[in-house]
């Protein structure tokens, strides 16, 4: 197996082991550790040392992992490339057991960004998330996380020959028509506490101690590597795993320099990022001004830090979809696996400018990787991402970038081998400039 299909393959498995992101979490947290990253509570009193390696988390769905600088943290600033947790999916609300007909167990739901809701119908379906559990610390429940490892749940899809305009087009009804079945109804089942009852199981206690959950629903069905070339990974959650795997990696391959390293994993970009995990949160700021506090005791030395950095917002791009050429900008089409995409708006909603486009298509030349540009359609208003949002928190110089990709956020998404090597290359030389 060739090194590219080989990370393309450790995407995909990695993908599958994080259903959440609180699973997405753990999992990196566990690889940190593994390299000799010290894991820092951020109620506690931090001890750093030049060309330590440290991370610290938020929420259990965000996390910050940086390595620091060997020189003066003011001289020499940080290198950050931030990325996030979260993907569109479907969420559990409480008390969520629905009966229909006597017969028919369903859950409750509520969608979770911009889902293309189509694909989720038919497939075979799991939960995942995080379970609190009462314990002596008022302020501090116990956090467990589940994931219900078998194809429990099903959106079935309503039959052609009751809906005869199904491939014209309508509206899905989210209140009723997004609502997986999960068991048909008989006499020894709890109808009222179903969901409670199936967690205190999976986690060996007893209902009463469950206080909360927060769990989605996501595709059981793993990723794999397409194409009649192996070229294509098609995989759920690409939107923004890819970038949190290629830079996690990249910074696990990275040893101490004159820079400060950062690699930052957000949660809830994909409904705002406006939460205390996320990027429009102070979390970030909080971080570096505390390195700077400890390396330097000087506050100036944090506002002198920000000047000498640049940060890299990584979250995947629109590839041009070979079906729907006219949803595109006429000439600028950025293509799967002809390299990373640096994504340009006029109204601002990426950070990217001709200086910051400059420094990272330099790093793409010194990779000796290919790099692409992205636009809208001037008709077509785009997402925005990672880089705008946290251009309200941090002064600091910053370009919106990412893999290109077809079918974001379906359930299914589909995204480029070679690209995904591309991308760690890159990082790599980013962390080691």
């Amino acid at each position: 197996m060739d090194k590219e299909l080989k990370l393309a393959t450790d995407l995909i498995d990695f993908i599958h082991a994080s259903p959440s992101p609180f699973h997405v979490i753990r999992n990196v947290k566990a690889a940190l550790l593994k390299k000799g990253f010290s894991d820092l509570n951020p109620k506690d009193k931090w001890n750093l040392k030049k060309g330590g390696k440290y991370f610290t988390t938020k929420n259990d769905s965000s996390l910050v992992a940086f390595i620091v600088g060997t020189e003066k943290i003011e001289e020499n600033g940080f290198s950050i490339i931030a990325a996030h947790t979260d993907s569109p999916s479907i969420k559990i609300k409480p008390k969520p057991e629905i009966r229909v007909a006597d017969s028919y167990l369903k859950l409750n739901t509520e969608i979770y960004g911009g889902a293309i809701l189509n694909t989720w119908f038919d497939r075979p379906l799991s939960l995942a998330g995080r379970v609190n559990l009462r314990n002596d610390n008022l302020f501090f429940p116990e956090t467990k996380f589940v994931n219900i490892k078998k194809p429990i749940l099903t959106i079935p899809n309503l039959a052609i020959h009751l809906n005869r305009g199904i491939n014209e087009g309508k509206a899905i009804k989210k209140q009723e028509e997004m609502l997986p079945i999960i068991t048909l109804i008989n006499n020894e089942l709890d109808k009222e506490n179903f969901l409670i009852n199936y967690l205190a199981k999976e986690l060996y206690t007893h209902p009463s101690k469950i206080l909360d959950f927060e769990l989605n629903l996501y595709d059981y069905s793993q990723g794999n590597i397409n194409g009649l070339h192996d070229e294509f990974i098609s995989s759920g959650k690409l939107d923004d795993l890819a970038m949190v795997h290629a830079g996690i990696d990249a910074l696990l391959n990275s040893e101490a320099s004159e820079k400060t390293k950062i690699m930052v994993c957000f949660d809830n970009e994909e409904v705002g990022s406006r939460t205390k995990q996320g990027a429009g949160s102070p979390m970030l700021r909080n971080i570096l001004e505390r390195l700077c506090i400890k390396l330097s005791k000087d506050k100036e030395a944090y506002y002198r830090a920000l000047y000498n950095s640049f940060l890299i917002s990584a979250d995947m791009a629109h590839a041009l979809h070979p079906n729907y050429t006219d949803k595109h900008d006429p000439v600028v089409q950025p293509v799967i696996n002809k390299g990373p995409v640096i994504k340009i708006n006029a109204d601002q909603k990426y950070t990217t400018d001709s200086v910051s486009s400059s420094v990272f298509e330099t790093l793409c030349l010194k990779a000796e990787v290919p790099v692409q540009k992205y636009v809208n359609h001037s008709d077509i208003k785009g997402g925005s991402t990672l880089g705008n949002v946290l251009s309200s928190q941090l002064d600091i110089r910053s370009v919106d970038v990412g893999n290109p990709m077809l079918a974001m956020h379906s359930i299914r998404e589909l995204g480029g081998v070679n690209d995904h090597f591309y991308m760690k290359k890159v990082f790599e030389e980013f962390y080691n400039n």
